[in-house]
């Protein structure tokens, strides 16, 4: 391997590691600027090519900064809280069936940020209240942020990087991918329920069932704009004009009832994970130009039969728990792309499901985790939250789910394409 490859893979570890242990906001920052710096000062990548990267990455990182806006207000508008109460009652088998529907909408709306660190805490509180095991209803969230993904081209970034590849409007898309997206689905419930089987059967005691009220502002704003995603996308708008108007539309209406300051919609738009995103867009540039790049290209099929969907379905598994999917879909999706839509498709059900098999597939599972942590003090921990959270139950549950999962999703869109 050439020494300035290996300067290209250490850049991108040192943007790995930031987005794993997330510092503070300046040296997420720095370091983002530096990897970028780094790799153009060797010549590892163009100016030119660098320029080219950021301007197609622009709309993928604002589309990202107005989502998580989005789900910043509907989160301390109540919005996640009203559906909350919709799992109180019942017993544990209820609440993990809403939680797991609960948590699809979100993630195929909202994205799956939206779902790990709103909605799962939402779950766990219910599930307390009801002296039911929060660990099924948990999973069901961890679960539905990775693979509940595949549904809209906006409830995944890996999915906006991927679009201008495909010849897809958005509600081509969507029409393709709904009966995917049930199969796994199916799988992921039937799994769970396997799983968790013993937790299932712990009887629920009594829970106030009052509806909490639907805010109705936040509400609305986000169902005109899944309405307009679809209205706008065989106009050649991108998604990141609709997402970033209902985000000033939410951000006036909490700023005059006081449920957010300007400064709290800067934070919520986590302007350092965009440059993270865009500098992690350059660095691998400079990988897929070199040695990576001509490797993966070489395991690529020529074909796109069934038994070639599932290897680049498992290429792409393998290429999103080793660097993360944002970075696997820069490098796989440009090399798939020639096969046809097709096979870009089968690239995101590895980004997106496979993301699901190890801690370090998706940025979703390491947010997971921490907001689990962060729900209750050390203090307060109980055996079960420490189970939950632990390396060994995550990977149990993953690798069992995983790549039934991904098996049944690429025949799935075998079958319908």
């Amino acid at each position: 391997m050439p020494v300035l490859d290996l300067v290209a893979v250490a850049a991108l570890l040192a943007l790995l590691v930031v987005a794993y242990r997330h510092p503070p906001r300046l040296v997420e920052a720095l370091v983002s600027v530096g990897a970028s710096v780094l790799v153009l000062a060797t010549g590892l990548v163009g100016v030119g090519h660098a320029r080219d990267t950021v301007v197609e990455l622009a709309p993928v990182v604002a589309f990202l900064v107005a989502i998580l806006v989005v789900a910043q207000v509907c989160g301390r508008a109540g919005l996640f809280t009203a559906a909350g109460s919709l799992l109180r009652g019942g017993g544990a088998v209820r609440l993990l069936t809403v939680a797991f529907l609960l948590a699809a909408a979100v993630t195929a709306v909202l994205s799956l940020d939206a779902t790990v660190v709103l909605l799962t805490p939402v779950v766990v509180a219910a599930a307390a209240s009801s002296g039911v095991p929060s660990r099924p209803a948990a999973y069901a969230c961890l679960r539905m942020a990775n693979s509940a993904s595949l549904l809209l081209p906006v409830s995944n970034l890996t999915n906006l990087l991927a679009l201008p590849s495909l010849g897809l409007t958005f509600a081509g898309f969507a029409a393709t991918m709904a009966p995917v997206l049930v199969v796994v689905l199916l799988v992921e419930y039937a799994g769970l329920r396997l799983l968790f089987r013993r937790e299932l059967a712990v009887p629920a005691r009594p829970a106030p069932t009052d509806p909490v009220p639907l805010p109705v502002v936040p509400a609305s704003v986000v169902g005109l704009m899944l309405a307009g995603f679809a209205a706008t996308s065989p106009l050649g708008v991108d998604p990141c004009w609709v997402a970033g108007a209902a985000a000033v539309v939410l951000v006036v209406w909490a700023h005059r009832r006081g449920l957010l300051g300007l400064g709290d919609a800067v934070t919520a738009a986590h302007p350092e994970f965009a440059l993270l995103v865009l500098s992690l867009g350059v660095v691998v540039a400079a990988i897929a130009d070199g040695f990576l790049g001509d490797a993966v290209d070489h395991l690529v099929p020529s074909t796109t039969s069934y038994v070639a969907l599932l290897v680049i379905a498992v290429l792409a598994t393998v290429l999103a728990n080793v660097l993360t999917n944002l970075s696997a879909t820069l490098l796989l999706v440009p090399l798939v792309a020639p096969l046809g839509d097709v096979a870009v498709l089968a690239a995101l059900i590895g980004l997106n499901v496979g993301s699901g098999l190890t801690l370090s597939g998706s940025l979703a599972n390491l947010l997971w985790r921490r907001t689990l942590r962060d729900v209750t003090a050390p203090a307060d921990r109980t055996d079960e939250d420490e189970r939950t959270t632990s390396l060994a139950e995550f990977h149990r549950v993953s690798l069992l789910l995983t790549p039934v999962s991904l098996v049944a999703a690429v025949s799935a869109l075998f079958l319908v394409t």
